[in-house]
């Protein structure tokens, strides 16, 4: 039974709240600090976390006693803050997506490689038993060879609701920088790595209109491509559309279908860990909910670096930095096809990861560990 791994966080907005209620109970970590540049904010998350700290960034990140720093800064902090992480000797687990430009992401599990630190990044959602179930579903031949896949993400635009929505518009934004690394990452632990994109991409509006909070009625410029679509080609053959959009009222589409040649396979929406599986077989008159055989249940944000501190040479982490990269490589790649006209072979591999066998919520909560 060693020490638990000591975590400091950097950056308490609203998905904090989500991580903190996942790692402040489990006996494998301690939040040992926590940053924030509003100080005040930090302040209070720490108020409700025994033992931890308040400080600024530039103190936590010379503490020696946090080994692994949670960066859940916005995404076009997400490169500066994780590159002085592992300049500080330390391993970092981001929130989504690893950086906003493949270069940034590179650099970053490049100089970690160099520095002997570990990357994780999220999302950890495909960890759950929802995404997991189904992959299981893929690799026991429940519906034969698997062909071809389709993901499906449409909101109306986030400024509905958001209060502040101007980031989702401008560079670095976009429904699929947002949201594309959930579906990409499930279709990935479903049917393998991608090898080659093609994309195409619209924006019809040049402004968009806050809905909700203190700037309600207020008009906000559209900078980035707001439908992405694109052919994901995977490096054993099948293929895979995906639509990420803010330009659309609803959908009757799954937010992902898996079809092989003897059965397709519903999987539930890989923003959240739990949801039913169902299975149309060839010869079959209807669709049926296959029970969780898979992934860890009941699982909430964070599971993702509790796995990372869990981690052996034997076992490397699932929700890994290199299995980011390629991640980002593909959106970036998706919306570079999408500006040039034209198909883009990738340069990344990975390889899928380690399966995740079906672990109940009470032995996932209460695993104990050395970290590395």
């Amino acid at each position: 039974m060693g020490e638990p791994h000591r975590v400091g966080v950097v950056g308490l907005g609203v998905i904090s709240r989500a991580y903190l209620d996942t790692l402040a109970n489990h006996p494998a970590v301690t939040i040992a600090a926590l940053a924030d540049l509003d100080a005040a904010r930090a302040a209070a998350a720490a108020a409700t976390i025994p033992g931890a700290e308040a400080l600024s960034v530039e103190r936590l990140l010379d503490r020696p006693d946090v080994q692994t720093v949670l960066n859940l800064t916005i995404p076009a902090a997400h490169a500066d803050i994780s590159l002085a992480t592992i300049d500080a000797g330390k391993n970092v687990y981001v929130e989504k997506p690893l950086a906003v430009t493949f270069p940034d992401g590179r650099s970053i599990i490049d100089r970690a490689t160099a520095a002997g630190v570990h990357v994780g990044c999220a999302p950890d959602t495909v960890l759950g038993a929802g995404t997991q179930t189904a992959r299981a579903a893929v690799d026991d031949g429940l519906i034969g060879r698997p062909l071809s896949a389709s993901a499906v993400m449409l909101t109306p635009g986030h400024e509905r609701w958001h209060p502040h929505p101007d980031f989702y518009y401008v560079e670095g934004g976009g429904p699929l920088l947002d949201m594309g690394p959930y579906y990409i990452a499930a279709l990935i632990h479903l049917l393998g790595p991608v090898r080659a994109v093609v994309g195409a991409a619209s924006r019809l509006r040049t402004e968009r209109v806050i809905g909700s909070g203190p700037r309600v009625g207020q008009r906000i410029p559209v900078e980035v491509d707001t439908h992405v679509t694109g052919v994901l080609e995977h490096a054993d053959g099948a293929l895979s559309t995906i639509t990420t959009s803010f330009d659309g009222v609803a959908t009757t589409a799954a937010p992902i279908e898996v079809r092989g040649e003897t059965g397709t396979l519903a999987v539930p929406d890989p923003n959240h860990f739990d949801g039913e599986v169902r299975l149309f077989a060839l010869g079959g008159t209807e669709w049926r909910v296959l029970e969780p055989g898979a992934g860890y249940a009941g699982a909430s944000r964070g599971i993702g670096l509790i796995d990372l501190v869990g981690a052996t040479p034997r076992r490397p982490p699932r929700a890994s930095g290199g299995f980011a990269l390629h991640v980002l490589e593909t959106m970036t790649a998706l919306l570079r096809s999408a500006a040039e006209g034209r198909r883009i072979e990738l340069t990344t591999v990975v390889e899928r990861p380690a399966p995740v066998p079906l672990t109940p919520a009470e032995e996932w909560k209460a695993h104990h560990t050395h970290g590395h």
